[in-house]
């Protein structure tokens, strides 16, 4: 460049200076958008909240056609009826005491189910002798109908809460079984081989490799498991209670009190929602090396 050229050139402005002394910016930290926490937060909530609007655009729906005579509420309560019978029995105390009871039948057959089923199948599946054992009885009795049983649990195990515990425990053991049992018979057998290479004990194989390449399955077997729990506790406790939400359902019935009939199915499918999320809280916890794509999003989103 001559000298004229270079003294004739227009004087730099004050941003073209700034821009000659900064380098440019590499593209991975250049901002593409406004993603900060609340946005991060914003669409984790949104699919959390569509989840629940059918639920609550159908109990809206219940409201109004109640409201307008369209459903008679003598025979079935309309929600506002619900939640005022529900305020009112937890008032005096009567819903609290039934509902304790009903979480423990419930805790206490499910506690029994996931050790019979995890124990069982364990068994069947790691050895040729405890299948032919095993497999076939749990294939027989996982056919009857489980509800018929009752009469004999109460027969057998008197009228206390043995039968009915037992009734939660019976119908929620199988799923935990089938699913357990098929989770161990589908790991690889290139898993096995290099662990009893390697020196594992049979008792450190099944907790190393053959519990964690199940876990996937005991967790599904288990949801269902929660699921069959509180349909179970629903026909025990309407068999000679005393105590329960399902005996306070049926004192309703002789009175003719669907508002309280209504409340306790209500607090039945409230509780099999909640334990149903908590058990797939549990499943992202433990299962989170199944999900890097996940992972992966959730970094380009920062």
């Amino acid at each position: 460049m001559s000298g004229a050229s270079f003294h004739n050139a227009p004087p730099l402005l004050p941003r073209d200076k700034a821009s000659l002394a900064a380098p440019p910016a590499h593209p991975r930290h250049q901002k593409t958008g406004t993603r900060g926490p609340i946005h991060r937060i914003r669409w984790s909530v949104l699919p959390a909240l569509g989840r629940y609007a059918s639920p609550v655009i159908l109990v809206l729906l219940w409201q109004a056609a109640c409201s307008t005579g369209l459903i008679s509420t003598r025979l079935f309560a309309s929600p506002l009826q619900i939640l005022a019978t529900g305020w009112g029995l937890a008032q005096d105390g009567t819903l609290q005491a039934n509902l304790g009871v009903s979480l423990l039948r419930a805790a206490s057959g499910l506690a029994l189910a996931l050790a019979t089923g995890i124990s069982l199948a364990l068994i069947a599946a790691l050895s040729r002798i405890g299948e032919n054992v095993i497999d076939a009885p749990i294939q027989i009795l996982r056919t009857l109908p489980v509800l018929a049983l009752a009469p004999l649990f109460i027969l057998w195990f008197g009228i206390g809460e043995l039968p009915k515990v037992l009734l939660v425990a019976l119908g929620a053991t199988f799923p935990v079984y089938l699913n357990l049992h098929k989770g161990i018979r589908a790991i690889d057998p290139k898993l096995l081989e290099m662990a009893h290479t390697i020196g594992l004990s049979r008792w450190q194989r099944i907790r190393n490799v053959i519990l964690p390449g199940a876990l996937p399955d005991l967790l599904v077997g288990t949801r269902l498991a929660v699921s069959i729990a509180w349909l179970m506790l629903v026909v025990a406790e309407q068999i000679n209670a005393s105590s329960g939400i399902g005996h306070m359902m049926m004192d309703a019935q002789d009175f003719l009190r669907t508002d309280i009939i209504f409340v306790g199915l209500a607090i039945y499918g409230l509780l099999g929602l909640i334990s149903d999320q908590g058990v797939r809280i549990l499943e992202r916890r433990a299962l989170v090396w199944r999900q890097p794509s996940a992972q992966g999003r959730g970094q380009n989103h920062d």
